[in-house]
């Protein structure tokens, strides 16, 4: 027996898709596409085949093709033109892939900092095993007045995305114990896991000393002092940077609520 074409109306083949039958109504006025026929009431109709030809469509169209684009293609398709249109299109969702797992990462990074603020008082200090962690650096002289060109000067070297996961500063341990804040080393982000190359500090897994103050930045020389106290009393010998970071800029309005971290390597004895 030979199968019977079911014609669908407008309203009908708008449900199967989940669509409103609007944008049935704006492809057909535009060419891209148009029911199977049109009845002497001028009602559209389309059949069940055509469903998978409109479902490309919308995959195209997900993909950011133009209206102009999909006409161009539906109306002239082919294997080779088929073939370079997913070439092409593969590759740009391969881009946005790399681009989303970049802001995912961002984001648990910025969860994680948040429900550490959430724990820690001002002025307080603890140990912790840290994972190897490497860190974007740029030499830079944090004063007021070169700060304006902090940010410019970070995204022209690290890119925007970087920059999303934090800008803190490093100073040596020498100029913290001397008391020398007057010139850090440095500008420093926790490096991205999808980025490769650029100038890299590792800070290899260990033992830290780690502080963390409540309000304005000015206050960190207090930090540091009671977080060397601490070290002398516990026989600890720090090593390498200090690492300053902001951990919910991001999350506040009141400078007051500023949380900054401060991390130093502790030298373990074998």
């Amino acid at each position: 027996m030979k199968n019977q074409e079911i014609n669908l109306t407008t309203a009908q083949f708008a449900a199967i898709h989940e669509v409103n039958p609007r944008t049935l109504h704006y492809y057909d006025s535009v060419g891209l596409f148009s029911p199977e026929r049109k009845g002497e009431n001028q009602y559209r109709y389309y059949t069940s085949r055509q469903s998978i030809d409109f479902e490309y469509i919308r995959m195209l169209k997900e993909l950011n093709m133009s209206i102009r684009e999909i006409r161009s293609y539906v109306q002239e398709p082919g294997p080779d033109k088929f073939m370079e249109l997913a070439n092409e299109k593969i590759n740009e969702i391969n881009r946005e892939i790399q681009r989303l797992e970049k802001t995912k990462e961002i984001l648990k990074v910025r969860k994680e900092q948040l429900a550490v603020c959430s724990r820690v008082d001002d002025m307080f200090i603890e140990l912790k095993l840290l994972p190897e962690e490497r860190f974007r650096v740029i030499p830079f002289d944090i004063k007021e007045e070169n700060l304006k060109d902090l940010f410019s000067c970070a995204k022209d070297c690290w890119g925007i995305e970087q920059c999303r996961m934090g800008i803190g500063s490093y100073i040596s341990v020498d100029k913290v114990r001397k008391k020398r804040f007057e010139k850090y080393d440095g500008v420093f982000s926790p490096a991205l896991k999808t980025e490769k190359g650029g100038e890299i500090l590792i800070r290899k897994k260990g033992l830290c000393l780690c502080g963390y103050q409540r309000g304005i930045w000015e206050r960190l020389p207090e930090l540091y002092e009671k977080m060397l106290v601490f070290a002398e009393r516990k026989n600890l010998k720090l090593k390498g940077f200090a690492f300053e970071s902001g951990m919910n800029d991001f999350a506040i309005t009141d400078e007051n609520d500023y949380v900054t971290k401060v991390e130093i390597a502790v030298e373990e004895s074998l």
